[in-house]
């Protein structure tokens, strides 16, 4: 008798912890894990005077505006691959 209830607790206390692991490991994946932000590191090649005026996420992309050493312009920035997908200028009518 006594075996049977050792046995009985065991099996409760696993099917607790495989509940919790199993909870824990799907949330994990629904809300994308949780860690520090990753940084990316882009080279973008422009002429001397210019400076970055704002970021802003678009789609899967970063959108760059880039002012002085030009025209104004706005950078695609991939930043998986930290690639110039795209490029836009401005210019004033």
């Amino acid at each position: 008798m006594r075996i049977l209830k050792v046995l009985t607790i065991a099996m409760g206390v696993l099917i607790v912890v495989a509940t919790t692991v199993l909870v824990v490991l799907i949330a994990r994946r629904i809300g994308g894990g949780v860690g520090p932000p990753a940084s990316i590191e882009v080279l973008l090649d422009e002429p001397s005077g210019t400076r970055i005026a704002a970021i802003a996420s678009a789609g899967d992309r970063l959108a760059v505006q880039l002012q002085g050493g030009g025209p104004d312009r706005v950078l695609l920035v991939d930043p998986r691959s930290g690639s110039v997908a795209g490029r836009i200028a401005l210019r004033a009518p």
